[in-house]
């Protein structure tokens, strides 16, 4: 069972997702030039939203993305508690390399930390971000905490301020390191949504056994303009002002600061898929096939707010210069168990920009009635939108437009089982 959300946005003069030489990022497609914003962008934006409808309003579990989780989440709140800051690291890393490498870390970063030659948030800084739940953090500390205390009592020595041999550094090493791999995997797997919420909508890669590795329930595409790019180069500058009401012996009056910037306009199709069976395995802990069994409530809740954040929440760069606030003029949703589709090729030959919106409309629903003429209809359909949507309605095989609020309860009703 999936459910497809296709939407259409307007964006005037904004900058909403830029390369990394500042300039708005592209797509070649249909021989033409369009503006993007990638999925990556959408999706920060969506999970970090803070306000009505956010996700993270239903008191559920986050995941962590950060490159210095364990020591954030394990070594400074263990040293908090008193706990040695060298014990507690080597746990710390101990940890991090069985998770993330499925290895055993090698006893000289090990000693490097017990002797303190070596700074613990230098040595537990990973290479890339990585993805914990806070479930799973809270259970590491926990268990961290436990051994930072037995091999107290058994090294007592590390602890007195004195000058131990290397053969109780090695000792000691040795026992800060040894974790159950079989326990690990156990009890992490055990652990209600333990990657969090986060990692359970749009996955989490782990190389690592110890960890469950989540694959993605919402699949997101990368939003581009269904027309060739407009773009201008803007310029600008900013005032001096004390040079302008108190002008020195020059008489100079010149700007502070002189600059230029893209920006751009268009109207964004944004494409998203929810794989209703995973979206309930990966937040309820059932078995993708046995999913109508598990407990729904709460990806029924995801999938309500999910549907406002996509038509109401813009990505946002350069806030205060060019207010990138817009809401999207047409959401077409699809229930069914067919392969999804993308509606993009819909836009394949760039729409005309003289009416954007009503093009659009007229490129979407003469494709999706071609679809529908080649494969028949496949699904279940609602449609929330304004502006010429006599263009639509018929083509799409709806009766009439519905509101977005009304579109979310029905989406939501699908994962309940409502039909």
């Amino acid at each position: 069972m999936f459910i497809q959300l296709h939407a259409l946005t307007s964006y005037p003069s904004t900058l909403l997702n830029r390369d990394d030489a500042g300039f708005a990022k592209q797509l070649p497609f249909g021989g033409a030039t369009r503006t993007r914003v990638s999925s990556q962008c959408l999706k920060y934006h969506w999970r970090n939203f803070d306000g009505e409808h956010a996700l993270y309003d239903m008191d559920v579990p986050r995941s962590l993305r950060s490159r210095e989780t364990f020591y954030r989440r394990i070594v400074e709140p263990l040293v908090e508690d008193g706990h040695l800051e060298p014990l507690v690291a080597c746990t710390a890393l101990a940890l991090q390399e069985r998770l993330l490498s499925d290895d055993r870390v090698n006893l000289s970063p090990l000693k490097g930390l017990l002797n303190e030659e070596d700074d613990p948030r230098e040595v537990l800084e990973t290479n890339q971000v990585t993805i914990f739940g806070a479930p799973e953090m809270r259970y590491l500390r926990d268990l961290a905490a436990k051994k930072v205390e037995a091999v107290t009592d058994e090294f007592p020595v590390v602890l007195k301020g004195e000058e131990p041999d290397s053969s109780t550094i090695s000792d000691a090493a040795k026992a800060l390191r040894d974790f159950s791999k079989g326990d690990l995997r156990k009890n992490l797997r055990g652990l209600e949504l333990a990657s969090g919420l986060d990692a359970a909508m749009f996955g989490r890669m782990a190389t690592s056994d110890v960890l469950a590795r989540g694959d993605a329930a919402v699949h997101v595409a990368h939003a581009f303009t269904t027309h060739a790019q407009e773009s201008e180069s803007d310029y600008f500058s900013a005032v001096d002002e004390l040079r302008r009401d108190e002008p020195e012996e020059s008489g100079e009056l010149g700007a502070g600061h002189i600059n230029t910037q893209e920006l751009t306009s268009g109207l964004f199709y944004s494409y998203v898929v929810v794989d209703v069976p995973l979206l309930v395995s990966n937040l309820s802990g059932v078995e993708r096939d046995d999913w109508q069994d598990g407990n729904t409530a709460l990806a029924t809740e995801v999938m309500r707010r999910f549907t406002h954040l996509m038509t109401t929440v813009s990505p946002g760069a350069k806030l205060g210069s060019t207010a990138p606030y817009s809401y999207a003029q047409c959401l077409f949703a699809e229930v069914g168990t067919a392969q999804p589709r993308t509606l993009a090729n819909a836009f394949q030959k760039p729409v005309r920009t003289d009416d954007v919106l009503a093009n659009s409309y007229e490129k979407l629903g003469q494709y999706v009635d071609e679809i529908d003429q080649m494969y028949g209809v496949q699904t279940d359909r609602r449609l929330a939108a304004m502006g010429p949507t006599d263009r639509l309605t018929g083509r799409l095989k709806v009766d009439d437009t519905t509101t977005v609020p009304d579109l979310a309860e029905w989406t939501a009703h699908q994962i309940e089982g409502g039909q």
